[in-house]
């Protein structure tokens, strides 16, 4: 039976002669006593009973970090092309040994090409979701890359396939963004971690298809060959759009509009009230002003220069380590394996099925994460102890190159397999656990853009590591194989060390709790153990009565 106590000293009806300072103490107190409420619930809720209260916010915030999946076919196609004859004829020049090859200049550009168009997405991306909201902008975002693919079907030249790599990056930075930045806003704290990492998989799940195609090609010998595997990226196109048509805004983003009666009908076709009676929308609307009114006091504006001031500054710095560290830990391997394989003596399909291998961990790293976090496994751990792992890994494979020319073919496995386990290391935790933490460490007023520029800093490493990697492993350049291991273990543990002092637990905290633990200073490695209180703090941003009416409601 459902009891609505409505306290005649909490109700905006029932004090309308009394002076606006007393009006603003109650609208004040009315939504500290619903968000102390909501947030209280939002604690002791476990999976479970998450998974059956949002069962459509899983099912929305899956379909859209979908897009992260054509983003990684994509990119995938662009880095495993360079290892496959059909298009090293049409865009590589003819070596002495009479093959082709396509340049190292010319595979730094193109993909550097695509991450510096990354950088112009994101930087959109801050500004055309709190301006527009997610599913305008994306929407619009997914119509510009329907007409972009058609550049990389129809390219007749290695420049035009430049051009359209450029373009392409754009679109790309933007879904990464939204997809980290929407599951992060419609999930609760117990489904958080859990939503936010679902992206890399979707990424890798882009990436296997990517490799799987390429592979089905090797039938072929014509233009065909790597025509079709573009052409299909049209796929996804139909399922998106349907998907993102059908799912409500973010209900943060409607608070942070002011639009709280929009924000509680977004959150009631996010959630399944039935399933548990002591849920109450207008509480957790209340929650999200709270908050909100909270960062107001902290944080002076929400531009992306207040990304840089006051506390702001060391959540923005973290949020790009994060990134960064993909990079820097060994991920340009993830990129360019089948070419990193042939040059170690895999050849033809071989190199293709042991890449095949590390996108298949790819796809199953989140479910791995999900398991490590349920069992009570921090995101700080896993990210730490990943990095460790990889460190070891690198060392292995800048060893390997040390095996003699007489034994290449059993070391050329070797690397292989160790890559197999690099991308069990990274996928299982850096990979996956990054976009979790980015998407917890921001302040909601600031996320999409703190989320942008954390991901601008990952382009920016993209573009440094793009542009060694080629030279790298090309054996028209510098012809390192085996041995660049060694160059990015070393870069693997200078992020290590980083992380170690500077990387907060976020686990089981409300966004308000991480608001004030930033704010008071506290050190990295004292935050799963401080005590912090998120109402023991008096608002001074003056609240509005627009929308304020909402009453705290007792079920029984």
């Amino acid at each position: 039976m459902e009891k609505t106590d409505r306290t005649p000293s909490f109700s905006i009806e029932n004090v309308k002669h009394v002076s606006h300072t007393q009006k603003e103490e109650v609208v004040v107190s009315n939504m500290f006593t619903n968000a102390a409420s909501a947030t209280e619930k939002e604690h002791k809720m476990g999976l479970i009973q998450g998974i059956k209260l949002y069962p459509k916010a899983i099912a929305f915030a899956v379909v859209i970090s979908l897009c992260c999946a054509m983003e990684g076919y994509d990119i995938a196609l662009l880095g495993n092309f360079y290892a496959f004859p059909p298009f090293n004829r049409k865009y590589g020049e003819l070596q002495p040994d009479g093959s082709y090859q396509v340049p190292a200049p010319w595979q730094a550009g193109i993909s550097n090409g695509a991450q510096c168009g990354q950088i112009i997405g994101l930087l959109l991306t801050g500004w055309g979701v709190e301006k527009f909201g997610y599913k305008k902008f994306i929407l619009a975002v997914l119509c510009y890359q329907v007409i972009i693919i058609t550049i990389f079907f129809v390219a007749p030249s290695i420049k035009v396939l430049l051009v359209g790599a450029c373009l392409a990056g754009v679109a790309f930075g933007v879904f990464m963004s939204i997809a980290i930045s929407y599951a992060c806003e419609v999930c609760p704290v117990a489904l958080r971690g859990y939503l936010t990492t679902w992206g890399n998989s979707c990424w890798g799940i882009g990436q296997l298809i990517a490799i799987a195609v390429i592979r089905s090609m090797f039938g072929r010998d014509d233009e065909w060959a790597y025509r079709i595997p573009y052409a299909l990226q049209w796929m996804w196109f139909p399922i998106l759009i349907a998907g993102i048509i059908l799912a409500p805004e973010s209900p943060w983003w409607l608070v942070r509009q002011g639009r709280y009666e929009d924000a509680q009908k977004s959150l009631l076709r996010l959630t399944s009230p039935k399933q548990d009676p002591t849920f109450d929308a207008a509480e957790t609307v209340d929650m999200m002003r709270h908050t909100n009114e909270l960062e107001k006091d902290l944080t002076a504006g929400a531009s992306y220069l207040d990304c840089f001031r006051g506390v702001n500054l060391r959540r923005t710095e973290i949020v790009c380590m994060l990134f960064v560290s993909q990079n820097f830990a060994g991920n340009t391997f993830s990129n360019y394996s089948t070419y990193f394989f042939a040059q170690a003596g895999l050849t033809g399909t071989v190199a293709y099925d042991f890449a095949m291998g590390q996108y298949g961990l790819n796809t199953v790293g989140a479910f791995v994460v999900w398991g490590l976090m349920a069992w009570g496994v921090g995101r700080r751990t896993l990210f730490l102890v990943a990095l460790s792992g990889l460190f070891c890994t690198l060392l292995v494979l800048g060893f390997l190159g040390l095996v003699p020319e007489a034994h290449k073919e059993s070391a050329a496995l070797a690397t292989g397999s160790m890559m197999i386990v690099w991308a069990a290391f990274y996928q299982f935790s850096v990979g996956t656990v990054a976009f979790s933490l980015v998407a917890e460490m921001s302040t909601r007023r600031l996320q999409v853009k703190t989320v942008a520029l954390s991901r601008i800093a990952y382009n920016v490493a993209a573009i440094i590591v793009n542009v060694l990697t080629p030279y790298m492993l090309n054996p028209t350049a510098w012809d390192w194989g085996n041995f660049a291991g060694f160059f990015w273990a070393g870069t693997c543990f200078c992020v290590l060390v980083y992380h170690y002092f500077r990387l907060p637990e976020p686990s089981g905290r409300s966004f308000a709790e991480m608001d004030l633990l930033f704010e008071r200073r506290i050190p990295a490695r004292q935050y799963k153990h401080t005590k912090i209180d998120a109402f023991d703090v008096a608002l001074k941003h003056q609240v509005t009565e627009v929308g304020a009416g909402a009453s705290h409601h007792d079920r029984a």
